[in-house]
């Protein structure tokens, strides 16, 4: 019996994951940010502090996420992809567990920070992706998991509503529990080492570094990457007010036109998974750019000539929405293929990149944006956004025009 359990785990340390998992893992770190949202004004009274205080688990939740990112990677590098998400996980789980037993904010909140582990399981399921297939077929596969990964931010605030309504805001942090719990049982069972070409030292590791960031290809990619999905911050920051002001929506159809844009993320990414393998990167990226940067810039010619309405502005963020889609699959799967054996240093530090340039992003559009000017600072934001994406791939093609061969082995 002990012999056929030992059998079962080694042979679950050798194979490849299914695709399913890491969507899973994908879908639980996106759904960490965002479902205990409709719960943030009851924590606040059931804590008897601020709501300013207990925001710092979204602010402060982000903040420790783009650090944490820039670890993560490099120690899957060198360890390798199976035992960092593990203990990602298993850290998340126990984590979670605290935020549904403590009693003052300050536990709570320590928790929280903890909890950040689980984005671990972004971070890693794209580096392990990226393992297991060249760039073309990778962007395709990460296409999928992108498809469904959005379904996490538009039903977790509504799954998280729901239970606070019936139980309480702690219930959300048992299911958080449930599912870290879950996921490691998952994990285990089916997460196989997917990085094969680990470096023997840290020392050696670091020796590596120095060709990943002087590669003009890494940041090209990165920064089309993290601009692109910085238009869609400034949407969410700044839709809600536009909303409120111009068209007097009520929060539930708000709910409804910020999910538009998500629906447009997820036909971009359909179609990636379907055609970016017989694809170029960098064709699929300038498509997708063009799409986000026409959108919201013909939005704010028509608000500016008097001609603006409620179909123009969310309009406008469907093509940001399809734009994405056919972008940020292609350009991960680029910039982890500029050095193969750092995938997930270039995984972390994009990733870092991403919420770093997202809370840049939240904090200039919020400061901008008022009941009289709200769809122009939004759209202006998104299409500034979308517009710096397109240079960045221009900026790719130009490297490869330039120098066909890869930037590294």
């Amino acid at each position: 019996m002990q012999s056929a359990c030992y059998r079962q785990v080694m042979a679950a340390t050798r194979t490849a994951p299914h695709l399913i998992t890491l969507i899973f893992a994908t879908g639980l770190s996106v759904l960490s940010l965002n479902m205990f949202l409709p719960s943030l004004a009851r924590m606040a009274a059931d804590f008897e502090v601020t709501y300013g205080l207990v925001n710092l688990s979204v602010a402060g939740y982000l903040g420790v996420s783009a650090v944490l990112q820039l670890i993560i990677g490099p120690l899957s590098d060198r360890f390798g992809r199976r035992p960092v998400i593990l203990v990602c996980m298993g850290l998340f789980a126990c984590a979670s567990l605290g935020c549904v037993l403590a009693e003052s904010i300050w536990v709570f909140l320590g928790f929280r920070m903890l909890q950040v582990a689980v984005v671990g399981g972004q971070v890693l399921s794209n580096a392990t992706i990226r393992d297991m297939y060249p760039p073309n077929e990778a962007a395709s596969r990460l296409g999928y998991v992108a498809m469904a990964m959005a379904l996490a931010p538009m039903l977790g605030p509504m799954l998280g509503g729901a239970l606070d309504m019936m139980f309480g805001w702690r219930a959300g942090f048992v299911l958080y529990t449930l599912l870290g719990a879950g996921m490691l049982v998952l994990l285990w069972a089916d997460m196989g080492e997917t990085n094969t070409n680990r470096s023997s030292t840290f020392a050696a590791q670091l020796r590596e570094y120095p060709h990943l960031f002087r590669a003009r290809r890494f940041w090209g990619y990165a920064l089309c990457v993290s601009f692109s999905i910085g238009g869609f911050f400034s949407f969410i920051t700044g839709a809600p007010l536009v909303a409120a002001a111009w068209f007097d929506l009520s929060p539930a159809m708000l709910g409804l036109g910020i999910g538009i844009i998500t629906g447009g993320f997820m036909v971009g990414n359909f179609i990636t998974g379907r055609i970016a393998a017989r694809t170029h990167l960098t064709t699929m990226i300038l498509v997708g750019r063009v799409f986000a940067s026409f959108g919201p810039f013909m939005g704010l010619l028509l608000f500016l000539a008097d001609r603006g309405s409620i179909w123009v502005f969310f309009g406008s963020a469907i093509f940001v929405g399809f734009g994405n889609g056919l972008t940020n699959a292609n350009s991960s799967a680029g910039l982890m293929s500029v050095r193969p054996r750092l995938a997930g240093s270039a995984a972390g530090l994009a990733g870092a990149m991403v919420v770093g340039l997202g809370a840049v992003l939240t904090l200039i559009t919020g400061a901008l944006v008022t009941p009289q000017n709200g769809p122009f600072v939004v759209l202006g934001m998104m299409s500034g956004c979308s517009f710096v994406g397109l240079l960045a791939v221009l900026y790719v093609r130009r490297v490869d025009a330039q120098d066909p061969l890869p930037d590294a082995i």
